[in-house]
């Protein structure tokens, strides 16, 4: 939806500072690559890490950097197709990467947004990053290895999609909490219950890109796992920091944000190796 930026300015070597930069990046390929040699070469250097700055968006350069494609409509005007058809497993495949590409956008505001956190914060989110680039790489492979009708390969774009993840993002951008309560801990855990249901749906259709897609979800879902974890333990983190309750606190601001809910059947297995306490599956599971 907006023309790709030219002229980028020069990429910063402190590590929040490069999240604002690869997140204002428009091009994918470029956004992928930035992320992934930035975590190689500094992810691991807290001494390339300044907790304490705050920082101001780029004004040359609007957040998210995304591409002029896909054409983003509102979820309920995104087409639903079935992955029995190859149009279908197409759109299945992109649907899947531009959450990834969304994913790579909310790590990356995480890290540069909020001052004042631990160093392992600002680290654990680079590393979410930089896997969720890697999701993002995978997926747009796959789209590109499917036949187009009338010729050519599908790729990253060619797809309706929706904004669904970044409206969050913008709707917590004042509270470092219920970020982390109501995007990796609640959307993003959402893939932790949907993705064995479409690799379900993927092995009945048994062909062999439906099994390739399938063993790519299978990667996702083990580092999604882990991702929402970091949520959970930020989020527990700054409940203890500031005296919260967090379940109660939790309710708070899923009213508040107008947060979706859980849609069952929940994934418990995931959910528990993610952090979630048999307490809070059970409350996840009651009207909030």
């Amino acid at each position: 939806m907006r023309p790709a930026a030219t002229n980028p300015p020069p990429m910063p070597q402190e590590l929040r500072q490069a999240a604002l930069h690869w997140l204002s990046e428009p091009d994918p390929a470029a956004k992928v690559a930035g992320v992934q040699q930035t975590w190689l070469a500094q992810g691991v250097a807290a001494t390339a890490l300044d907790t304490a700055a705050v920082l101001s968006a780029p004004a040359q350069r609007p957040l998210p950097g995304r591409p002029t494609r896909p054409q983003l409509v509102p979820p309920g005007s995104v087409p639903t197709r079935s992955p029995f058809t190859p149009d279908g497993h197409a759109a299945l495949a992109h649907a899947i990467a531009h959450i990834e590409f969304n994913a790579i956008n909310l790590a990356l505001d995480a890290v540069w947004r909020y001052p004042g956190m631990p160093a392992e914060y600002y680290l654990d989110w680079w590393r979410v990053a930089a896997e969720e680039a890697h999701h993002f790489e995978l997926l747009r492979s796959h789209l590109r290895s499917l036949p187009r009708p009338g010729g050519g390969q599908w790729d990253y774009g060619d797809f309706e999609a929706h904004d669904g993840l970044w409206t969050m993002c913008e709707r917590t951008a004042r509270d470092i909490v219920a970020r982390m309560a109501l995007v990796p801990r609640t959307l993003e855990a959402r893939g932790l219950d949907a993705t064995p249901q479409i690799q379900a749906r993927l092995r009945r259709v048994g062909t062999p890109s439906a099994l390739a897609l399938c063993a790519i979800l299978d990667v996702i879902l083990r580092d999604e796992v882990g991702h929402v974890a970091i949520g959970n333990r930020w989020y527990g983190w700054l409940c203890q920091q500031r005296g919260l309750d967090p379940l109660a606190h939790y309710r708070h601001l899923v009213r508040l944000h107008r947060a979706p809910q859980p849609k069952p059947p929940l994934n418990n297995t995931a959910r528990q190796q993610a952090g979630f306490s048999a307490t809070e599956l059970a409350f996840l599971q009651q009207p909030l």
